[in-house]
Parts: C-alpha cells; structure tokens; sequence
C-alpha cells in the first residue's frame, strides 16, 4: 500500500523543465534515495513534496490526501538541510524543541520529547550548548532531531552529509538508516554519492535530466542497470567496444578472440561493460574456469588502497579495471607484465542507450 504517492510530477522554469514526468510510490516505513548527478532535478522534486516549490504539473498525495497545494506547515512533513539551518541563538535543546513549540506543544510534554530526541542522538549531555560550540556531524544529529521531534509523517533529507568529512559521513549515515528504521518512519533522501544510497536505501532512484531513469533496490541497481547512463553513474565500470558476428547466440569479437555472450544481441557494433570484481586474474599457468572467457592483457596501471588494490589491464585495444582483496604473501603485479583475466559471460553487461 502506497503512502507517498507521487504522480506525473512536472516542474518548469520558464521554457525549461527541470522535472519531467516523475512517478514513484513510496510504502509506509520506506527509505528512498534520490541519486543523481547536479542539475539533476532530485532536490526540486524533494522541494515540491516539502511544499516549497509548487509543481507546474502532477500531483503529490499523502496517506491518501491531496497536498499539492498545501503549504509547507500544513503537510506533517520533517525536512533536514545540508547547510543544518540550525538557530545560532537557541541551546541545542531548544534547538529540537523549536518545531514543538510552534506546534503549540504544551512546556510539561515538550521536556520529555525534547530528551528522548537528544538520547536518540547521543547527545544527552549536550543539551544545554550553543550551536557553535557543536561539531558538524553534531549539529546534524541535532538538525535531524529536530525535524523528528514534532513526529512527521516524512522525514526529507537534502544531502545532509555531503559537508561532513568522510569519517563522520559514514557513521552519521549509519545512525541515520537506525533511528529511521527505529521510528519506521516514511524517508526520502537527497544524494549525489552513490555509496550511500547504495548502502542505506531500501529502493534508489537514479534521475537523469530531469527523469527517473530507473527505480529499484540497491541490488537491482547495480547489478542489473537499465540504462547505459545509470550503469556508468553507479559503481565503477569499464567499457568495451565489441562486434557482434553472430547477433542470435551474441557472438562478439572480443581482446581478439570470439566469444558467445549466450544471449542475443543487436547486429553491428555493441557496447560491452564490466564491474571491477567481475573480472579475474588468473595465477600464471592455471588455466580459466570453465565456461569463463578468457582474455591475455598487460598491466598497465595498479593502485594500492588498503584493503583493495585497483589494477588496470589492456586487452584488445581496450583497458579493464579488476579489484583485487590485499594479500601480504602476495605482492600485485609489476605494470608492463602480462596476465590472463577471465570473466563469466553472464557478467558483461551490454549497454543500451
């Protein structure tokens, strides 16, 4: 059952539609990222579910009512910035409590809300601090609690962490994911970095120029992209230019050998890719599994990152990109040395436009 529905949503400015036709329903309790490059249209559709732009077209229903219209205060919607927006001249727990207050909330029931919300947070003991005295990722916790305290209906987020560093992005991400799934409350979350939508959302939307390119779980997303440009935004990705020979068994040319994709493919050319951990390095002299393709290279670049170690390989013309776990009893290879990689004919992706 659908508890956000959004249907044919448009948005123009002047002659230019920023959002064209934008359709999702989101269930009760769902957590749903909008992934997108800049000038997407992902932060102008969360603005018009907030209420604070007005769709050109569509509409926007909650729980079964119309509020299209309706404005930003009468929509039981919480809403998170990146920029926190937290008043500078309020303590942290009035900070939280301010949503309560306009609310008409009375002191006595305010008091405890307000401490169930900084415990929530972990920060309790904080309470009584001005905004400045706070880190970052403390006055986001403190900006998302106060969007959670007047106990919304939807919880929006616009890029909340894109100004936090790295470190701190990751664990508030975590901490977000749980209070939401605590509260079950219904989310949509504004992002343009894929690992966090990959690694929080129950469903992602991946938007493109204004549309929604394609709508599914993170799995789904990555491993089965509809699009070519939503295979290139999400995940790292190599491509090939392939012939095709025979476009019913989609037989291809392939790093010089022929090779059948056992599915069919259009005649001509077709544009081939794979995932980093689709494509293996094989130890020298030990042949592929069978069933595997197998490909010789040449080392051309590898990249040491810790726990992973990037290696890119030419063959045929054009360079693959493997990810291989970090071993101390085994050094990569040396660039200039040649390898055989393999990769399973149900892991090319073929890239339709």
């Amino acid at each position: 059952m659908s508890f956000l529905e959004i249907s044919h949503l448009e948005k123009s400015y002047g002659p230019t539609r920023v959002v064209k036709d934008f359709n999702l329903s989101i269930g009760q309790g769902e957590f749903i990222s909008l992934l997108g490059p800049s000038g997407c249209g992902k932060t102008t559709v969360l603005r018009m579910v907030a209420g604070f732009e007005t769709p050109s077209g569509g509409s926007i229903t909650v729980g079964g009512q119309d509020v299209t219209r309706l404005r930003p205060n009468q929509r039981s919607i919480g809403m998170v910035f990146q920029a926190y927006a937290l008043f500078p001249n309020l303590t942290v727990a009035d900070n939280v409590g301010f949503g309560l207050k306009v609310k008409g909330v009375p002191r006595a029931e305010r008091a405890p809300r307000i401490a169930r919300m900084l415990e929530m947070i972990g920060l309790s003991h904080l309470g009584a601090r001005y905004p400045f005295q706070l880190s970052g990722g403390q006055q986001q916790r403190v900006a998302l609690a106060r969007a959670l305290a007047p106990q919304p209906s939807i919880l929006l987020l616009d890029e909340p962490l894109s100004a936090l560093d790295a470190k701190v992005r990751v664990s508030l991400r975590t901490e977000i994911r749980e209070i939401q799934k605590e509260l079950g409350i219904t989310t949509l979350f504004v992002t343009h970095d894929q690992e966090e939508a990959l690694s929080i959302s129950d469903r992602i939307v991946v938007m493109h120029g204004g549309v929604a390119e394609q709508v599914g779980a993170p799995f789904d997303i990555y491993n089965r992209p509809a699009t070519r440009f939503v295979a290139e935004f999400v995940g790292q990705l190599s491509r090939i230019e392939a012939q095709v020979l025979v476009p019913e068994t989609g037989t291809v040319r392939l790093g010089g050998a022929e090779v059948s994709l056992g599915r069919p493919l259009p005649p001509g050319r077709a544009t081939l890719a794979l995932r980093p951990e689709a494509v293996v390095m094989d130890r020298p002299g030990e042949a592929p599994a069978p069933g595997r393709i197998a490909l010789p290279a040449t080392v051309c670049d590898v990249q040491f990152l810790g726990s992973v170690i990037r290696i890119g390989a030419e063959t045929g013309g054009a360079r693959l990109h493997l990810d291989s776990f970090n071993r101390p009893d085994q050094p990569p290879p040396a660039v200039g040395s040649p390898v055989t990689l393999s990769v399973a004919p149900g892991d090319v992706l073929v890239l339709a436009d």
